[in-house]
Parts: C-alpha cells; sequence; structure tokens
C-alpha cells in the first residue's frame, strides 16, 4: 500500500508509508499488562446501563477516546483525515488533525486538514509542534492554526528525541516553557501539550501546570517508536548512532502514574500504545480522563470511514464488557472502586 504525493509534502507521505509498511513499534511495553482487574462475578448493574461518556472541551463525547493527530498537509492527508472525522462524528469522539505547519506556510494545503463541514459537533484538536514557538512562531500562528479547522483546542506536541534522529537542527528548547506560558495565557482555545511516544516525566508536568496547560497527553513509550520511524526516513549509515534509541522512553502506565501524581487536578490523556478497551480501562482506572489511539485507524482510515467506525466499536464494546465484569457503570467507579491490581 504506498501512497503517492508531490514533492513538497513528500515527508509527511514517507511517514504514512513507512508506518504502513514498516515495524515502527517499540520493543518496549506499556507496563498496562502489569496490571489486572477485580472480576465481579456479581456486578449488580444491567450492561446496558454502563455508560462511558464523559466532556472533553465543553463537548460530551460518547467514550474517553481520542483520535489522535496522524497526517495532513498533502493529498493523500485527505481521505485520511475524513475517514477518522466521519468516525469520529458518527460515534460521537474527538479527534486531533497532523501538525498544521505545512497548512499554515502553504494555503494550498490547508483543506487537506480541514473537516468541519463532515464533523460539525465533535471536538477537534489542532496541532503544532510546540518547538516552533523558539523559531519564529507565535500566538497568531497558533490562532491561526486554531481557526484553519474551527478547532475547540490546540496540542502542541514535544519532540526532542524526533527532532534529534532528523538531524535537521531546530534543536534550541532553551526558554520553551516560558513561550508555552503565553500561548496559554492569550490563546482564545484552552492548550493541551502532549509528548509524542517517549513519555512524560512528572517534573515536566508540573511546569506545563505552572504554564497554564489545560491537558497533558503523556504519550509513553511501548506503541509508535518515531526513532523507528526517523531512522526509516535516514540514510541507513545513521543507524549505527541511532538505532540503540529504537526503545527509548517511559513506558505508558509508568508516565501515566507519575504524572497523575504530580499534577492531580489537570486532566490526563493516556495515550502511547493503547490497542484494545482493556487498555482503555486500565488507564482510565490508573488515573486518566481519555486515552487516544493513532496507528491501528491508519489502514482502515484509507480504506473507509466505515473500517474506522467498526475498529473503534469494537474497542469501546471491549470497555464496555471490562466495565461491566467489574461491576461498575460509570468511568468514576472505575477509579474510584479500586478495582484494579498491580501484579
Amino acid at each position: 500500500m504506498i501512497l503517492t504525493e508531490r514533492s513538497s509534502s513528500d515527508d509527511k507521505v514517507k511517514h504514512l508509508n513507512i508506518c504502513l509498511e514498516k515495524d515502527v513499534e517499540s520493543d518496549l511495553t506499556t507496563g498496562f499488562e502489569n496490571y489486572y482487574f477485580v472480576n465481579n462475578p456479581i456486578p449488580e448493574i444491567a450492561f446496558e446501563d454502563v455508560d462511558t461518556s464523559c466532556k472533553l472541551l465543553g463537548k460530551v463525547i460518547s467514550a474517553p477516546f481520542i483520535i489522535l493527530p496522524m497526517t495532513g498537509g498533502s493529498d493523500a492527508s485527505v481521505q485520511i483525515n475524513r475517514s477518522l472525522a466521519m468516525a469520529a462524528q458518527k460515534l460521537g469522539l474527538a479527534m486531533a488533525v497532523g501538525s498544521q505547519r505545512l497548512g499554515l506556510e502553504d494555503p494550498s494545503l490547508a483543506d487537506s486538514y480541514k473537516v468541519r463541514d463532515i464533523a460539525p459537533d465533535i471536538p477537534l484538536i489542532a496541532n503544532l509542534g510546540a518547538i516552533d514557538l523558539n523559531y519564529g512562531y507565535g500566538l497568531k500562528h497558533c490562532e491561526r492554526a486554531v481557526q484553519m479547522i474551527g478547532a475547540d483546542g490546540l496540542s502542541l506536541y514535544l519532540n526532542p528525541m524526533q527532532k534529534i534522529v532528523q538531524g535537521r537542527g531546530h534543536l534550541n528548547f532553551n526558554g520553551l516553557i516560558d513561550k508555552i506560558a503565553e500561548i496559554c495565557q492569550h490563546l482564545s482555545v484552552p492548550v493541551i501539550v502532549k509528548e509524542i511516544g517517549f513519555g512524560m516525566s512528572s517534573g515536566s508536568a508540573l511546569l506545563f501546570k505552572e504554564a497554564g496547560v489545560s491537558i497533558l497527553d503523556v504519550s509513553g513509550a511501548g506503541g509508535t517508536s518515531w526513532v523507528k520511524v526517523s531512522r526509516h526516513m535516514c540514510d541507513n549509515n545513521l543507524d549505527r548512532t541511532f538505532s540503540c534509541f529504537d526503545n527509548w522512553g517511559i513506558p505508558t502506565s509508568d508516565s501515566l502514574i507519575s504524572v497523575k501524581k504530580a499534577v492531580k487536578d489537570l486532566h490526563i490523556i493516556a495515550s502511547g500504545g493503547i490497542r484494545n478497551g482493556i487498555e482503555i480501562a486500565k488507564a482510565i482506572a490508573l488515573g486518566a480522563n481519555y486515552t487516544g489511539m493513532a496507528l491501528p485507524l491508519l489502514a482502515p482510515a484509507i480504506k473507509s470511514s466505515q473500517a474506522v467506525e467498526e475498529c473503534i466499536e469494537a474497542v469501546i464494546e471491549q470497555l464496555k464488557i471490562t466495565m461491566f465484569c467489574c461491576g461498575v457503570s460509570t468511568l468514576g467507579q472505575l477509579t474510584a472502586k479500586n478495582c484494579i491490581i498491580k501484579r
């Protein structure tokens, strides 16, 4: 399955093809396998009463599930983003688009991110690299990204490890927290800060809280390794330096637990290797408010919105079954009833 694209968007299309064709997942696990639920043989609830709904960015969603950023800035991105958005609208879920830098710099690419016409009701999240704030971007660029897609929030992603492997400069992270704080103070929508699959530390979470960030996505290790993706993009001669970092990062469960302990009052997205509804339930039980998924939805999105719907529906059904067999009918009870145990 090979996508094609004009040269101005080559990197975006190469990323997609690598994720579709290569082994890009970390050999680390998320750590969720170290936890199990206490089975309740008498749940004292009806299955139909299990409620997975919650609120994100002021809107009710049917489950704590966010379709995470995958792509944008290429012709190939149009079908993918629209398939994802149609599925999100049909299922009542949230979605984030891929990095919008290309759309800001080349208006002809902006339409590859726009999905409000087919997803008018969902929480929609704009997306920019936080490092760009140290290289000429500022509040006006963030606002343009939000307005481009009619977003309800802006995600600023952090990727120092990926930047190193890419070897393209833009490695000055000095003073970045102050620039993030300025965006949080003045932007018209809430700010989400996320890692991209290497995990967030408790110390960094405290900095983001002080900066005024509304939601943190820990995006831990155990899913897509952007070292692997980036190595596939580079000359093979670089493998000697970078291959040892394929499994870099904090496993998702460990990052989630430490961040939750550090910033109890901030909402947290657990992502990075989430692959089924049991893992979503574990993340919620360990303190997450929401979860996210990307790679497993890429191939279905190329096929059709229906394929995306079917994939997500199975995951949400797994979440409901897990909750029912724990004897809980709401997400809050999943956390409060202490029904998860470490092995």
